[in-house]
């Protein structure tokens, strides 16, 4: 019997379509520009531009990769390295001002609900059912997506938030998915988890014992792990296109327990 359900994050409960993704890197790049300009270092948009993509490789190669999160301000650290700055040469206070600028663009160009999932979570609520959420964070760290799941009203809905770039790990490791159980209070093979990825969701989950559901979003944002190569063969306990089908998920299953309960009672 399940007494958790839990889900990612991006393509899964809120996505970013490419109007949305253009405005928050168009966004992030103005004010790293207009704060690097008022400190005296100015940089044109070309340089901001290869300064921005580089970051991203960095992040990539050193940290996503391997399933390490990097906090927001190593990368904007990395940033400013990829302007052939020194990250102390611009001061702490300024520093400061960089990190929340390059931290807090989506919670002013908010990503969209995925459909259903306000909807879903609710029922679930209903249900007396215990929610979590884990989320590998990206370019926004786990304090900006508590602000935008809250603009959202979707924040009170969860009864566990674990990220990424705070826990130190990324899914698919195990230690993510342990930290959302123990705060849960459930064991893992009373959980369900929820997500758009088969090998950082699925496999993750179904490692540690929790049940896990791929879920397949009729369109697809831009917020999307780089492609793994990992070489399994990963068989979800269910895919669904549609996050309502989650719950006739749960009740099938509530179903055949009910069932075999009375198989067993009549034998």
């Amino acid at each position: 019997m399940y007494r958790a359900i839990a889900f990612d994050l991006w393509e899964t409960l809120i996505t970013n379509d490419p109007t949305a993704a253009h405005s928050h890197r168009e966004l992030r790049l103005e004010r790293l520009g207009s704060i690097l300009a008022r400190s005296g270092f100015p940089a044109g948009a070309v340089q901001l531009d290869h300064a921005y993509r580089a970051s991203w490789d960095v992040c990539q190669e050193r940290y996503w990769s391997r399933d390490i999160d990097v906090p927001c301000r190593r990368q904007v650290e990395h940033f400013l390295e990829g302007l052939n700055l020194d990250p102390s040469s611009v001061g702490p206070s300024t520093l400061a001002t960089l990190e929340e600028a390059y931290a807090m663009v989506a919670v002013d160009v908010l990503p969209a609900l995925v459909p259903g999932a306000d909807a879903v979570l609710r029922a679930l609520r209903e249900r007396d059912l215990r929610i979590g959420l884990i989320s590998n964070t990206g370019r926004t760290p786990g304090y900006a997506l508590r602000r935008i799941l809250e603009k959202l009203e979707l924040a009170p809905l969860f009864d566990a938030m674990i990220f990424s770039n705070e826990h130190g790990a990324c899914k698919p490791q195990r230690s993510i998915f342990e930290s959302l159980r123990s705060a849960l209070g459930v064991r893992f093979e009373e959980m369900l988890f929820v997500g758009d990825n088969l090998y950082v969701d699925v496999h993750g989950a179904q490692q540690c014992g929790i049940t896990g559901v791929h879920f397949i979003p009729a369109v697809r944002g831009t917020a999307v792990a780089p492609p793994v190569e990992h070489g399994m063969v990963i068989k979800a306990a269910a895919t669904v296109r549609e996050l309502r089908e989650v719950l006739a998920f749960i009740d099938a299953g509530e179903r055949n327990r009910e069932l075999q309960g009375s198989k067993l009672s009549g034998s």
